[in-house]
């Protein structure tokens, strides 16, 4: 008998669902079990830590309210694995999510069973819930992401300089030339629309903006351009800097992009320790760096708006986490090459809600809006995110001290 429409869609969501998360299991593999547990700092999270929220945001939010008599795993794990949703009750302090040395591993890859096999059964049960389902998917994949940026993190501390994956195939070419496209502006659409295929709350509602006449950069900036702003005394001339970045140059005694050796000619990665490659596109600058960079090259950031605006016209991708390597390519010479994967790119925009932005009803709601203060916007993905996650209208946000994204600069003017 042939299958109906719903039924095709049901099918297809299941399918997605094994492959979403059993890449997060797949990630972890080349990990020591002593690896799970690490956190260098509260802005980062152990492994084990994220495969466990997963679970914990599939049961919560999913299975405990929609499957008539599944049981939870562990209900002591609904406060240990509790991120920030102040709806559902407390949580375990974030900076303390080291000290889970329980559950294991194995513990935690068993609640992660059970959780598939009763998501399973409630996808084929219940195809109104799958929107909710593609939520939680989508934050899998953002998960997945941090869970390779905590890590190398994590990991940078150690002087062995364990690796977790194959060098970076090297490059002898130099940078193509810097150059740019022009935007008439006026007029543009922002966002989408709610049903138009899956998207987060806070891309949305698609509205009208203003764009003033602009001109945006080819290709993000490559280590070797960041190394002579550097060499030019980048990070010693408070004039390039805002009063914030300035103070945080100062106060942390910063001279280099996070990751980068006091030579200037090698990094750590999670290939361990390798020589810096010139025409590779920078990674891990803050925002601070990233406008003070745009200053010392006469240029700015783009608004989110403008880069949206361009990357409509332009979907050449670049690197994402499917290809294995976790690192930004080498610039290439194609009109407005890399907007997606390689690196989110920051922007001068502030993370706020579009006009007409209604969050969701419940604890689900706090995904986004509450963030909706002192963050900036990055925009197009990172080598560390997944291909199929990405799309023109999605918005990153980070605070502008923050670098152990996979986090780099494109360049702007005004015509």
């Amino acid at each position: 008998m042939p299958k109906t429409v719903r039924q095709e869609d049901q099918s297809e969501l299941g399918r997605d669902y094994v492959r979403v998360r059993q890449f997060s299991e797949q990630l972890c593999a080349p990990l020591q079990a002593e690896d799970m547990g690490l956190q260098a700092c509260p802005d980062v999270s152990p492994p084990r830590w994220h495969l466990a929220h997963t679970a914990w945001f599939f049961e919560t939010f999913l299975l405990v309210p929609h499957l008539p008599g599944y049981q939870p795993f562990n209900p002591a794990f609904e406060y240990l694995f509790n991120s920030y949703y102040n709806g559902i009750g407390e949580q375990y302090p974030r900076p303390q999510r080291h000290l889970l040395t329980r559950p294991d591993n194995a513990e935690v890859l068993a609640w992660r069973a059970q959780v598939d096999d009763a998501m399973q059964a409630l996808i084929a049960a219940s195809p109104g819930l799958a929107s909710l389902v593609r939520l939680g998917l989508n934050h899998e994949q953002q998960h997945q992401e941090l869970l390779l940026t905590d890590i190398k993190y994590s990991l940078s501390f150690n002087p062995l300089s364990p690796a977790i994956t194959e060098p970076f195939p090297p490059c002898d070419t130099p940078a193509p030339a810097l150059t740019f496209q022009d935007f008439t502006g006026g007029k543009v659409e922002q966002g989408r629309n709610a049903g138009d295929g899956f998207v987060f709350d806070n891309e949305t509602p698609r509205h009208p903006v203003w764009l003033a006449p602009f001109r945006l950069a080819n290709r993000p900036v490559s280590n070797g351009e960041y190394r002579a702003f550097i060499n030019d005394g980048g990070y010693q001339r408070p004039e390039l800097w805002l009063s914030d970045g300035w103070t945080w140059v100062q106060q942390q005694n910063i001279q280099r992009p996070l990751y980068w050796q006091e030579d200037l000619q090698h990094h750590w990665t999670l290939a361990g320790l390798q020589p810096l490659q010139s025409a590779q596109i920078l990674a891990h600058v803050n925002y601070y760096e990233a406008d003070a960079y745009a200053r010392w090259a006469g240029m700015r950031l783009p608004t989110e708006q403008e880069w949206e605006h361009a990357a409509r016209q332009s979907r050449q991708p670049g690197h994402f986490v499917g290809n294995g390597l976790y690192q930004p390519g080498h610039t290439l010479d194609t009109p407005l090459a890399h907007l997606f994967g390689d690196v989110w790119e920051w922007t001068a925009s502030a993370y706020l809600p579009y006009p007409g932005f209604r969050p969701a009803s419940g604890a689900v709601g706090e995904y986004n809006g509450k963030f909706m203060c002192n963050q900036m916007v990055l925009r197009g993905g990172s080598c560390a995110t997944s291909r199929d996650h990405i799309r023109t209208s999605y918005r990153n946000f980070f605070y502008p001290h923050h670098r152990w994204q996979f986090s780099g600069i494109r360049l702007a003017e005004t015509l």
